[in-house]
């Protein structure tokens, strides 16, 4: 029994195609700049689709740079496909190199802090998929800063000395 393919000109086509497809190579890029180390044009490509529980963006990271802070999620499981370039996965203390074709797997918790570095001459680009559990809580070792994320953004991030005493303006 074979199936149609569906006529992607029709309206019901035309919507699930919305929801549920996006192609990487077209999805707008913005950039996100804090110089002199970060910096990387993104985008999210599961964004305005049904997608729920998985994420996945889109980063190119320039020569020398990185997309984001040394970190580790409490909660999310990430996953990276690197598609063009060569750099640099800084995991667990450790500096693993990582080229096109690569999958990266980084489970959740304090055992497995990362982010990926573009020591190359050329663009690094990967995409990024992670579970989208939320409140999210994110550690960063390096800057001994704790961040709570909700659905709309981040909700608190301060510095772990910082904090107070669990009584704190209470009776």
């Amino acid at each position: 029994m074979s199936e149609t393919v569906p006529d992607a000109s029709n309206d019901r086509a035309a919507e699930l195609r919305r929801k549920l497809i996006r192609n990487h190579q077209e999805v707008p890029r913005e950039l996100f700049q804090r110089s002199p180390l970060y910096e990387s044009r993104v985008a999210g490509v599961s964004d305005g689709t049904l997608a729920r529980k998985l994420g996945c963006g889109i980063d190119t990271v320039p020569p020398g740079k990185q997309s984001c802070p040394y970190h580790f999620h409490h909660t999310q499981e990430e996953m990276f496909i690197i598609l063009a370039g060569e750099g640099t996965l800084r995991v667990a203390g450790e500096q693993l190199p990582v080229k096109a074709g690569d999958v990266i797997f980084i489970p959740c918790g304090p055992d497995y802090p990362h982010h990926l570095i573009n020591t190359s001459q050329a663009d690094l680009s990967y995409l990024s998929i992670s579970t989208q559990e939320r409140p999210e809580v994110c550690e960063y070792p390096d800057s001994d800063k704790i961040g709570v994320f909700s659905n709309k953004g981040p909700a608190f991030l301060q510095r772990r000395d910082a904090g107070l005493d669990y009584w704190d303006g209470e009776p």
